[in-house]
């Protein structure tokens, strides 16, 4: 419980630095800045997402494995998947129909510091102490909101003109990976024996069974959904509908990663250890977070009502309904994936993910052999509604596997 109140602290500061750097973009940058930026730091998240191949959840999972080699072999496997992907990243970019240079140098970095920044996270959630866990997460978004924040600033007064945006955020992901380092000096053949036999003794049913193709795989569904919503979208609707779009997902959707970050992966990192209060069920915490989801655009719409945000940002309002019904629904499917890992139905868990990512892509992509493009609001309507059914779907499949586990003990 301590671990996980910690975490649960660490990823709502963390998210309130979230938001607090969306709100930044809101109120200091242009919306055609925001989609450019959206754009190109969803490049290099699918980039990295792709590159990873969920090795961060993989280094959970086992531990029959020590964590300071886990990590450096997941960074080594990662980073050449990484580099084989230059040419899926460049066709990205070429997609987006922005400049090729240097759109791809951001998204490179972004990418690569990223991807140790995940790590990171799963690495001291297994061996770091309760100010580490906490740091890791919280220092980056803050690092991050920081530069964007003073470069702004700045800017206002020097008159200078660069990509704040995308240095802040580079920044902040580069505090994050520094936090991957102790993994590289923990070499000693003394310390791995240790850690060793501390591991091996503290015997877990949960696994990550899955085989590196399937984790591939289910990655690819997964990055290629999170980078087409933003592309496609600047493709069909422009820079600007990308924007109204763009920022309130950024808010919205860091709320299933909180719930990912502070329950699902704590119980993996736990093992057999004693988790979450039993009284706590996921489905209380998922509706609470959809609770959460529901209030930040009630905030949103308030914000606009009452002048805060300036008028261009208007058309914001039609995509709070259906954000909320889409990231509400992902907050309940992430309260329950780590059951999957625990009832040893990990490999089913990623074939229906990879079957909902594959419909969601679809819908997304409808509208472009269309001879005139749908009206962005009704698209993201119908597919936030899509979504929500098939994550629903998932979540009642996933809340039952407790119960299979334990019949069969």
């Amino acid at each position: 419980m301590n671990t996980s109140r910690t975490i649960a602290l660490a990823s709502l500061v963390a998210f309130a630095t979230q938001v607090a750097f969306a709100l930044l973009m809101l109120r200091l940058f242009t919306p055609q800045e925001v989609g450019e930026f959206s754009v190109i730091s969803q490049i290099g998240f699918f980039w990295m997402t792709l590159a990873l191949a969920q090795s961060n959840l993989s280094l959970l999972a086992n531990q029959h494995i020590p964590a300071p080699l886990a990590a450096r072999q997941a960074w080594r496997a990662s980073a050449l998947r990484g580099l084989g992907l230059f040419p899926v990243a460049a066709l990205a970019v070429w997609f987006s129909q922005l400049s090729l240079w240097p759109a791809l140098l951001w998204a490179l970095l972004l990418a690569f510091c990223q991807m140790a920044w995940m790590l990171a996270q799963s690495l001291t959630l297994r061996v770091g102490s309760a100010w580490q866990q906490a740091a890791v997460r919280v220092l980056p978004p803050a690092t991050a909101a920081a530069c964007a924040l003073t470069a702004a600033l700045l800017g206002a007064s020097f008159g200078w003109d660069g990509p704040v945006l995308l240095l802040a955020a580079l920044l902040g992901y580069a505090v994050g990976a520094a936090w991957l380092v102790p993994a590289f000096r923990a070499r000693s053949e003394q310390s791995l024996a240790t850690s060793v036999k501390d591991e091996f003794s503290a015997t877990t049913q949960q696994s990550d069974p899955r085989s590196a193709a399937l984790r591939m795989a289910h990655t690819l569904v997964d990055a290629l959904l999170a980078t087409a919503i933003i592309v496609v979208w600047q493709r069909l609707y422009g820079a600007e509908e990308t924007g109204w779009m763009s920022a309130q997902l950024r808010v919205l959707g860091f709320v299933p990663a909180v719930v990912h970050m502070a329950w699902a992966q704590v119980a993996l990192a736990q093992g057999d250890k004693p988790r979450q209060a039993a009284w706590v069920s996921p489905w209380w915490v998922g509706l609470g977070a959809f609770a959460c989801v529901g209030l930040l655009g009630l905030a949103c719409v308030t914000a606009l009502h009452l002048g805060w945000l300036e008028p261009k940002w208007s058309g914001v309002l039609g995509y709070v309904v259906p954000l909320v019904v889409w990231q509400g629904s992902a907050c309940l499917s992430a309260a329950f994936s780590h059951r999957p890992f625990q009832a040893r139905s990990a490999c089913a868990y990623s074939w229906a993910c990879m079957g909902l990512g594959v419909i969601q892509v679809v819908v997304l992509m409808a509208p472009m052999g269309l001879a005139q493009p749908a009206d962005a609001v009704p698209h993201m309507s119908a597919f936030a509604v899509i979504s929500g059914l098939g994550l629903l779907g998932l979540t009642v499949w996933m809340s039952q596997l407790r119960g299979r586990k334990k019949s069969s003990t």
